[in-house]
């Protein structure tokens, strides 16, 4: 190996080394977080649900260990049919949310970047208000309307951002400026379909842009499982050559890494688990925006641990704020995007004045 690929393959080793001596205390808080934030998010309610007898419930229902159980028929209609398809579909969100902000962050090495970059999130805007506002029926096999609506809304959004760009994955600014323009014209589109509808059915649509994530059972869950085990499989075994990224396209090229079909392979793999998540949720703000940030000041910035640990944290962080949907202004319920905004909204203006400060 050259002197040239040597130096920058020794300076990414001892980050990755300095980050994994922190890995095993990291996953274990953020595991112990997540695993507080399901049993909290399964007692809150109108209902409310004792936590002994959750906690048995839910670990007497891991194959191989038989506990007896203290809640009653009810509560445990309640426990498995409305709370924990509930907070598993948060989790989920969660996760994907930020996962898919790690990967972005990475390919267009600037910590801004969040999964609704390329238009995620208006294009699903736009889905969502063409199939709630003028019943655009899309659905497919146990899909519904909405869901895929959304869905393709928002892939087609990223499409075209590419096609913009004309496929440059070599250079993640033309991408980026390609993204800003495709999610002008999407949200220009919704924003037109929205002065359209009556009073009801804005309403509708505009608490499914604020995000949401009532269900009533467990096919939202099953919906965007097989996403997030796929694209996030993905992104992890790519999570290295994000790390090869931060150091320059040279650089990069020098290692034997291919710098535009990583960022292709990270990108489509961001997409596609942003649309799915944002397909059963609405628009969830910060979520892949903070979490990655919280994560680096945890290991550091080694997408080695930056993206598994952020989908454990992302999926603690939202499973806790929907208990605070649920509950603040109970009955009635806040949209969960309005909450992670107040909390993701002055934490970030805390990293830019950090960052300004230390400059």
């Amino acid at each position: 190996m050259s002197t040239r690929a040597q130096a920058p393959t020794d300076a990414l080793e001892e980050v990755a080394d300095r980050a994994f001596r922190l890995s095993v205390p990291a996953l274990l808080g953020c595991t112990a977080l997540l695993l507080l934030a399901i049993v909290a998010s399964a007692t809150q309610g109108a209902a409310g649900l004792p936590v002994e007898g959750v906690v048995r419930a839910l670990v007497g229902g891991v194959p191989g260990i038989d506990l007896d159980q203290t809640l009653s028929s009810a509560q445990q209609a309640v426990l498995w049919q409305i709370r924990l398809p509930r907070t598993i579909l948060a989790a989920l969100v969660g996760a994907s949310l930020a996962m898919a902000g790690a990967g972005y962050q990475g390919v267009f090495r600037n910590p801004l970047a969040d999964p609704y970059l390329l238009g995620v999130s208006a294009g699903a805007g736009l889905g969502a208000v063409l199939a709630l506002g003028f019943g655009l029926d899309l659905s497919w096999g146990p899909i519904a309307a909405l869901p895929m609506a959304a869905f393709v809304g928002a892939v087609l959004a990223v499409t075209g951002s590419v096609l913009v760009a004309r496929g440059s994955f070599r250079d993640p600014a033309t991408l980026l400026l390609a993204g800003v323009a495709m999610a002008a014209l999407f949200s220009a589109t919704q924003t037109y379909a929205l002065t359209r509808l009556d009073e009801t059915r804005s309403r509708e649509v505009l608490s499914w842009l604020f995000g949401r994530l009532a269900t009533s059972g467990w096919g939202p869950v099953t919906l965007l499982l097989p996403y997030v085990l796929l694209a996030g499989a993905v992104l992890w075994l790519h999570a290295r050559h994000l790390d090869v990224l931060r150091l320059g396209d040279d650089e990069a090229r020098a290692l034997g890494l291919s710098p535009a079909r990583s960022r292709l392979v990270v990108v489509a793999a961001a997409t596609l688990i942003t649309a799915a998540a944002v397909s059963v949720s609405g628009l969830i703000a910060f979520v892949g925006l903070v979490t990655p940030h919280l994560v680096r000041l945890l290991v550091g910035h080694s997408y080695r641990l930056i993206v598994p640990l952020s989908a454990v944290l992302g999926a603690a962080f939202l499973a806790t704020v929907d208990i605070g949907a649920r509950t603040l202004v109970a009955p009635a319920e806040l949209p969960v995007g309005v909450i992670t905004a107040f909390v993701g909204a002055p934490f970030f203006c805390v990293v830019l004045w950090r960052r300004k400060v230390g400059m």
